[in-house]
């Protein structure tokens, strides 16, 4: 996690301190967002300015975001970034899904993106070439995810399955072809596997969680359709009577007329089904934590950014997260605790350490 940092006994007087400290309050910045695509930087954020402060406020806040990284905590920064452009005109993002760990080979470390948003943690690789690049990454809690695996709605010899028998059929070292070569009691039918391509967090958890440590050279098997868009997953699996794939739960509540979820079990116990109940208290097994990751270089040096990133963090706990995307929320802690980050980030005092 972020390096050490207690939350205030008064959330407020940080959040005022935050405020000042950036030059702007959450509620009333300036933007506008450009599209899943293009290659735009970010903005030295010159013409940044702050106002008054009434109001929590800023006026004439100005300059351009970078943000990059997960398809899976894409739908979050997509509404955030709607929401704060509706208030910013002179504001503007370019918001893409690269996947986590393409986000951050091809455009966090080399210094392109002001933020990368994560579906895992920063690596000790990633980590380790932001520094070497003369950057240090913010860690920002996002939200809670259960990552839902799927199968055709038609697949009706299937209800339930176990994390053993799921690292059965992902795991190179034995990769089956048919569903009746991981259990008898499933048809004798080709097993299609559709999930996120290998740049995605999603994937990096999925293969750690699931298949772990493999004899092959490879840690998971090569034989499935991955792509980065979770929606095509969804589309690829509604499509084929005998597939499975696995993709966020935010994916699947879009999409739940057109897969079916099975309920996870885990060294014998009950099967849990996947819910935001089940990824808030941990009883679901594939349940994870979601990030976004700032450049602190940036940070420091455009207002606009901080600002952006205090509504970012303010907007995290809001009910809209679960309810119109399907993740659990920030809760208050983790809030403070990530705008306590951002306050040692705008003076240059944060250090990451795991």
């Amino acid at each position: 996690m972020a390096s050490s940092h207690d939350a205030d006994a008064n959330g407020i007087t940080r959040r005022k301190s935050l405020a000042m400290l950036a030059g702007a309050g959450a509620l009333t910045l300036a933007g506008c967002t450009s599209g899943d695509g293009g290659d735009g930087g970010s903005g030295d954020g010159s013409d940044g300015g702050s106002g008054d402060g009434s109001d929590g406020g800023s006026e004439n806040l100005s300059g351009d975001i970078r943000i990059s990284g997960s398809s899976t905590v894409y739908p979050v920064a997509q509404e955030v970034t709607r929401s704060f452009a509706e208030q910013n005109s002179e504001v503007s993002f370019n918001l893409t899904r690269d996947g986590s760990g393409g986000g951050f080979e091809n455009v966090f470390i080399p210094g392109d993106s002001d933020i990368n948003n994560s579906s895992r943690p920063i690596s000790e690789d990633e980590l380790q070439r932001c520094r070497d690049n003369g950057i240090e990454p913010v860690e920002f809690f996002v939200a809670q995810d259960a990552l839902t695996v799927v199968v055709n709605n038609d697949a009706d010899f299937i209800d339930t399955i176990s994390l053993e028998d799921l690292a059965t059929i992902w795991s190179p070292d034995t990769a089956p072809e048919m569903w009746s070569d991981v259990n008898d009691d499933w048809p004798d039918e080709p097993l299609d596997l559709y999930g996120p391509a290998s740049t995605s967090g999603t994937y990096d958890y999925f293969t750690e969680a699931v298949i772990g440590e493999t004899e092959a050279d490879q840690p998971i098997r090569e034989d499935f359709e991955g792509t980065e868009e979770d929606d095509l997953i969804a589309q690829g699996v509604a499509g084929n009577e005998y597939a499975l794939g696995y993709l966020p739960f935010a994916y699947y509540t879009n999409n739940p007329d057109t897969v079916k979820a099975l309920t996870l079990s885990e060294d014998g116990g009950d099967p849990v089904e996947p819910s935001l109940e089940g990824a808030q208290s941990g009883n679901y097994p594939l349940a994870r934590p979601l990030f976004f990751y700032g450049n602190m270089n940036n940070i420091q040096e455009k207002n606009h950014l901080q600002a952006f990133l205090e509504y970012y963090i303010n907007e995290a706990d809001e009910d809209y997260i679960a309810e119109d995307i399907g993740y659990v929320p920030s809760s208050q802690d983790m809030v403070d605790d990530n705008l306590a980050a951002l306050e040692e980030a705008i003076a240059g005092e944060y250090e990451y350490s795991a």
